[in-house]
């Protein structure tokens, strides 16, 4: 009963975070650590109650072999565990899970529980203790290979078998009047206790009112792992039918009630202001002037990169922040946790690893915010707002482009769809237009330009503003040019048609070898209000063969 009271089930916690963005809050990485915790020492727990109350009568030998269980763990941790480690040098040899990986998997799995089961403990320690040992390092692939491998039949075929068994044990018309009373007694217990073990230990640790009444909601999700241990104590024998009934409608009404309950404690407003809160902090205010760059999964990032170096102008201290957020996965789910999103996870920071060795090699740090999500959208707009960054690259097909662009009021480059990396020499050719956007263009080209070395090509426009700002440019040493008469700027104008780039008018810039296709298209957008760029002063940065600060 004390085990079963005290579990939190830690997969059906974390899912529950994620869905509502919290995992990201420090709150929710606090309720995830002490979920963890609350997890170990219940199983451990839990196996203390079976050697204890069970173990003569559960294993098929005499009742001493249960003190056999520790030795039998250090000989699984530090004999079995270094063999199993061959199995990831077969895995990347072969490329992919074989059905010899695999088997000797299954086999190990089945011969651990049924050695547990011997020696008196419960067979779910030996198949826990055999996924412990499986190798770790160099070896997430492989993990997450026998992980989806295993959930297949276990979350479409064992699971709800295991719920079928669950409710065929429960007998509510067997409750009488007594039985009732007992019930409420059972769930203000499992509930008052959960919630002020939690509150009383928060708030003694100097965690403020609001977060510690969250974290007392939250620990009182107890979900499938509360079944398990149910069901554990059935078959010894340790709880009767009546008695198991009501811990199993006590265990649903505490994990049903946490999603209401939370919404009060915890309100979406303040989980969206605790987030900005969280990556503000993880960001730092040591950077002066910081770009945000939304990356796309199908994309050649390191050209967005590139561009937001160059509209850095050569300020220092700086910092490119990478967002790479991917909507949601499944629903919300009670058997498989959150493996898959976690292998994504991973996925998302290799993939960025290049952008951020790519940062380094110019002299700009790039950080890195990857995560899923349940609203893209929304997470960006409120990223940018917390952010204020001093410039943002987007991808003209982003589906989160028109909403972040509203929202931000910095200067924009929005790059068009299957732009690839600019040829080395390619010169930047800009369409003059005689607007804020046109500025904004002409100084993102003339940056661009002056950072790889290139000339900047200009379409030919004899307004006075136009000659202006080619005498200043010419002035500061740039090599300025008008485009030729097939000017690629003018073929460019239609790549990046549709989306935002369209919605927004703006004057185009085309980076391109001339003569090479395709042309990377991009397009400028100034800041909000903008006032006309004065070229004689404003910073350009430094040629390619300067220093790097």
């Amino acid at each position: 009963m004390g085990a079963a009271m005290s579990i939190t089930a830690f997969p059906v916690l974390a899912r529950i975070l994620t869905d509502r963005r919290m995992h990201r809050t420090e709150t929710g990485g606090l309720a995830l650590a002490c979920a963890a915790t609350d997890d170990i020492l219940a199983w451990t727990l839990l196996a203390v109650v079976i050697g204890i109350a069970g173990g003569g009568d559960h294993g098929h030998g005499p009742g001493w072999l249960v003190v056999l269980a520790v030795p039998f763990a250090l000989v699984a941790i530090f004999v079995v565990r270094p063999v199993l480690t061959r199995l990831t040098g077969m895995y990347h040899r072969a490329g992919e899970l074989t059905p010899t990986v695999l088997s000797i998997v299954l086999v190990g799995l089945l011969l651990f529980a049924a050695a547990t089961e011997y020696l008196g403990v419960h067979y779910i320690f030996g198949a826990f203790l055999f996924g412990a040992i499986l190798p770790h390092e160099d070896a997430a692939a492989l993990r997450h290979e026998i992980l989806v491998r295993l959930e297949q039949i276990s979350v479409l075929l064992l699971l709800p078998v295991f719920f079928l068994v669950s409710g065929l044990k429960v007998d509510l018309r067997g409750l009488s009047a007594e039985n009732l009373l007992q019930l409420v007694a059972i769930l203000a217990v499992a509930i008052a206790g959960k919630y002020a073990g939690a509150y009383v230990g928060a708030r003694s640790a100097g965690v403020p009112h609001w977060q510690a009444n969250a974290l007392g909601v939250l620990m009182n999700t107890r979900g499938l792992t509360e079944l398990v241990i149910l069901n554990v104590g059935h078959e010894l024998g340790l709880l009767g039918d009546e008695l198991f009934t009501m811990m199993v409608v006590m265990a649903l009404v505490t994990t049903v009630m946490t999603g209401p309950l939370l919404g009060v404690a915890y309100p979406a407003r303040r989980v969206a202001r605790d987030i900005a809160e969280a990556e503000r902090a993880a960001l730092g205010d040591e950077a002066v002037d910081r770009v945000l760059v939304l990356s796309r999964r199908d994309a050649d990032n390191q050209v967005a990169v590139g561009l937001a170096v160059a509209m850095l102008a050569g300020a220092r201290p700086a910092e490119l922040v990478v967002a790479d957020l991917q909507p949601q996965g499944r629903p919300l789910e009670v058997g498989s946790g959150l493996s898959g999103e976690l292998a994504e996870m991973a996925t998302q920071m290799e993939r960025q690893e290049v952008l951020v060795r790519q940062g380094h090699e110019l002299g700009v740090p790039v950080r890195v915010i990857a995560h899923p999500s349940g609203d893209v959208g929304a997470d960006l707009v409120e990223l940018v707002r917390v952010l204020r960054p001093q410039g943002l690259v987007v991808w003209s097909d982003d589906p989160a482009a028109d909403a972040v662009l509203a929202a931000a009021e910095c200067p924009a480059a929005v790059v068009a769809a299957g732009t690839v990396a600019f040829p080395p020499d390619a010169a930047v050719s800009v369409r003059w237009s005689s607007d804020t956007d046109g500025d904004a263009a002409v100084l993102l080209g003339a940056r661009l330009a002056v950072a790889r070395g290139v000339p900047l090509h200009l379409s030919a426009d004899r307004g006075r503003r136009a000659a202006a700002v080619r005498t200043a440019l010419v002035g500061r040493g740039l090599d300025v040019r008008d485009a030729p008469a097939e000017d690629p700027a003018e073929d460019a104008a239609a790549a990046p048609a549709g989306g935002p780039v369209a919605a927004l008018s703006v004057a185009v810039i085309d980076v391109a070898a001339l003569g090479a296709e395709p042309r990377p298209a991009l397009a400028a957008r100034a800041e909000v209000d903008a006032v006309p760029v004065d070229f004689t002063t404003v910073a350009l940065g430094l040629s390619a063969a300067a220093p790097t600060p």
